[in-house]
């Protein structure tokens, strides 16, 4: 993998941070490793990018929503 695709990978992370739920950070976190681990595979890859999407853009929403 190279840079570009290990920040794509890493974007959600990034994005659970910014929204500073503990809940959402872990697995955040865990599916970030394994998609640059599945990063031979690119639809599970993808998925796991897409479910981690997901919990970051809900956790921000939530956090935006609440202040």
């Amino acid at each position: 993998m190279d840079v570009l695709q290990i920040s794509i990978a890493a974007m959600p992370f990034l994005l659970s941070l910014a929204s500073r739920i503990g809940k959402a950070i872990a697995p955040c976190l865990l599916t970030s490793i394994c998609t640059v681990l599945l990063g031979a595979e690119p639809h599970r890859a993808v998925m796991a990018w897409c479910v981690r999407m997901l919990i970051a853009a809900v956790a921000l929403r939530e956090r935006l929503r609440t202040s």
